[in-house]
């Protein structure tokens, strides 16, 4: 039976740092729950970065992109450099945090609200959607994370609702672009009621129009109609369809902006949403079939606490489903390569460019999903043969760069007893210091947490 330290640093952190599991060992329940007590200050290196706005003022405006080749260029540039410098923030706060279950979590709803650099008009804006959107809200309610994840600006851009425009409203006719369907569908497939929540394709129709008016300031963009700081989000009544909706068999007066707060509110509380919800934690947390005495747990505290995330995080401690099994999920790339990383005591993070080639490489480049659904969290999306060459290789070109780490004293470090023999048995007869470290990061007892 896998040890309570291992289990905590692993399946709810991040993987252990040299003398982690001594300080875990004493009570790794209280360890997890501690780092849900409270939202702890960012990382210096997250809260160095700039937010939104400052981004969208350092880079050069939609005329001057549209006039000439060299304000693309800086655009392109400008984005890019954001981008990897978001990355190196992230993975220098992954490897030095201290409350890596609040990072982990963190990563959980990142990904479960992405906003992916796959598409370049956001490349620059990933980084500040996580820092604004997600880090301050993961320990509230559900509803004000799905309503601060829905309207910021990256994700408005993200799928296309800062150009949806309503067909009758004041400028519906006027205009080229009609109604955009892809921040309805996804807020509702994805992000609360799930791909079975009960919906229909009205039901997506309605929520879209609801949603219209709802944009974001871009200098050179619409400036007669839009006031507000450059890369806020702003509602637009112009741009708003007008009438009453009926979404989910509720009617919503016209009521301008509010009419998305109310149906986002709406959606939060929907039984199907408390259902998708546990599901996703239980899986990401315990077991790609997830155990339905916990799901339903989960479920019923969702309802019960109104959406309150610590309160499920507690209830995710407090469970033995969590805790009696063996590991049974495979690490994602990301998730090996910081686990790793932190094992080497590893506290500062590799230029941005180096992270991503190498992620890249692995086949998880970070903030790039390929599509809104996020990065897949079941096993089979990390076992095919070229993933495991790809690991391979990584691998043995980690152990040579880590010099004179023993293999033996690592693995004591991340998993504690939980090695097995088959495990310690090369370990011991491996050729070189290398050559086992290799072998250990490539173990079972590493891949798995």
């Amino acid at each position: 039976m896998t040890e309570p330290a291992v289990i905590a640093a692993s399946r709810f952190g991040l993987g252990a740092r040299p003398g982690d599991l001594t300080v875990i060992t004493a009570n790794p329940r209280n360890w997890l729950l501690q780092q849900i007590s409270a939202t702890p200050a960012p990382h210096p290196a997250i809260a160095a970065r700039p937010d939104m706005q400052q981004r969208i003022a350092a880079l050069p405006d939609a005329k001057a992109v549209k006039a000439g080749d060299v304000a693309k260029k800086q655009l392109r540039d400008g984005l890019r450099t954001l981008y990897l410098d978001d990355v190196s923030a992230l993975l220098t706060a992954q490897l030095d945090t201290q409350a890596c279950f609040h990072e982990r979590l963190v990563q959980f709803w990142s990904n479960h609200f992405t906003v992916s650099g796959t598409r370049p008009q956001v490349l620059g804006f990933v980084g500040a959607f996580e820092q604004e959107a997600i880090r301050p809200r993961i320990l509230g309610r559900f509803a004000d994370l799905l309503r601060a994840a829905a309207l910021h600006p990256a994700m408005l851009l993200y799928l296309d609702n800062a150009k949806s425009v309503g067909a009758n409203s004041k400028l519906g006719a006027k205009r080229d672009k009609g109604l955009n369907e892809n921040l309805a569908r996804e807020l509702m497939e994805l992000h609360s009621l799930g791909v079975d929540g009960g919906y229909t394709q009205d039901d997506v129709r309605a929520l879209a129009n609801i949603l219209t008016g709802w944009t974001v300031v871009r200098p050179g963009v619409g400036e007669r109609l839009m006031k507000g700081e450059p890369g806020s989000a702003v509602f637009v009544p112009a741009l708003h369809e007008p009438g009453s909706k009926i979404l989910l068999g509720r009617s919503y007066p016209d009521s301008g902006a509010d009419e998305a707060e109310l149906a986002i509110a709406d959606l939060a509380r929907h039984p199907a949403t408390a259902r998708f919800i546990a599901t996703k934690l239980a899986r990401h947390f315990v077991a790609d079939t997830p155990p339905a005495a916990l799901v339903a747990a989960l479920e019923q505290t969702y309802l019960q606490s109104e959406g309150n995330l610590a309160a499920l995080y507690r209830v995710l401690i407090e469970r033995p489903e969590a805790w009696d099994a063996a590991p049974g999920k495979m690490r994602s790339p990301h998730d090996w390569v910081v686990a790793l990383l932190r094992g080497f005591g590893t506290v500062t993070a590799l230029p941005g460019e180096r992270i991503v080639a190498a992620l890249k490489t692995l086949g998880q480049q970070p903030f790039f999903a390929p599509s809104p659904a996020g990065w897949p969290d079941q096993d089979t999306a990390w076992l095919s043969p070229e993933a495991l060459i790809a690991r391979v290789d990584f691998a043995r070109a980690s152990a040579v760069r880590a010099g004179d780490v023993d293999p033996l004293r690592f693995m004591s470090e991340v998993a504690g007893g939980d090695v097995g023999e088959a495990t310690m048995f090369q370990l011991r007869n491996a050729a070189s210091k290398p050559e086992g470290l290799a072998l250990a990061l490539l173990a079972p007892e590493f891949l798995r947490r």
